[in-house]
């Protein structure tokens, strides 16, 4: 099992946000992650989970005819 750990820098910089937001996400447990030692590391599938989980998708209007 090769799953690639990604550090808090790398997370912010794949989801376009500063360091604080995984940080964040890190205090409050809303995203997995690992302690190596002293050292914090997300996976980089618990990142596109979150992105999945998180994604809004559109709705699909249908418009009434009205006779």
């Amino acid at each position: 099992m090769s799953v690639r750990l990604l550090t808090v820098d790398q997370v912010a910089e794949l989801l376009g946000t500063s360091v604080r937001f995984p940080r964040r996400l890190i205090e409050e447990r809303r995203i997995t992650f690992v302690k190596v030692g002293r050292h914090v590391r997300i996976p980089e599938p618990a990142v596109e989970a979150f992105i999945e989980k998180h994604t809004v998708r559109p709705v699909e209007r249908r418009f009434r005819v009205v006779a």
